[in-house]
């Protein structure tokens, strides 16, 4: 795949300049399957002190997740489109299995009772998967994202990143902090929200695929083969 050129278009071309080889797009569903979804997160599930209820509640979308992730490792080249849609509905899954992995620990391993601190943690997981969405929105039609591959020192996105993390993070271990004394429980907690964050900012592939089948001749002109059999694009 060729680096496209840069359109006159008053539509931002961030997403389009970004696209990667569908060979890479096997690779990612590959690394998101087994290292963030099986090893971080349904091995702390299958760990003692064992609980059918929340094993159950974390593994039914890493089944479906997985039995869809089979056509981008078999055809990769004929279901680009759709990978977008995967990565972005990946992304929401692994957020919250590690919810569920998360509560696991402070109901199971800790003995957290009642339903407030599962309530606040849904209520924290719901608002920063719609955070990164709106955030998302706005960076990329502000063409925010477009001058910062022209000029990456022009806008610094870290504050803001920074303090919308710290602030999730600070309010899940306060909320953990209140429920249980044990340092141990609060730094899994803490790391297991940090990596709900980065599922959270992944999820964003959901606008990525709603662009492009919303642009359909954008993309044309900048890969004239996206979407097709691996053999028509070698013709």
């Amino acid at each position: 795949m060729n680096k496209p050129k840069k359109q006159e278009k008053d539509l931002p071309d961030f997403y389009l300049t970004h696209m990667q080889f569908p060979k890479e797009n096997r690779q990612n569903v590959i690394v998101f399957l087994l290292l963030f979804m099986d090893l971080l997160g349904v091995l702390p599930l299958l760990s003692d002190p064992f609980h059918r209820g929340f094993f159950w509640a974390g593994m039914i979308p890493v089944i479906l997740m997985h039995i869809w992730g089979i056509v981008y490792l078999v055809a990769p080249f004929k279901f680009e489109r759709s990978y977008f849609l995967y990565m972005g509905v990946l992304g929401v899954a692994v957020a919250y299995l590690y919810f569920i992995v998360s509560q696991k620990l402070m109901y199971v391993n800790v003995g957290v009772e009642g339903p407030l601190y599962a309530v606040i943690s849904a209520v924290l997981l719901v608002a920063a998967l719609i955070f990164f969405q709106i955030f998302n929105y706005r960076m990329l039609y502000s063409g925010t994202y477009d001058r910062l591959d022209e000029d990456p020192s022009s806008f610094n996105l870290s504050p803001i990143i920074t303090a919308s993390s710290i602030g999730y993070i600070v309010a899940q271990f306060l909320i953990s902090l209140t429920v249980s004394q044990s340092f141990k429980m609060m730094v899994l907690v803490a790391a297991y929200s940090v990596l709900i964050l980065i599922m959270a900012y992944i999820a964003t592939y959901l606008h990525r695929y709603m662009y492009i089948l919303q642009n359909p001749e954008q993309l044309k002109s900048m890969y004239s083969g996206f979407g097709r059999p691996k053999k028509e694009r070698m013709r």
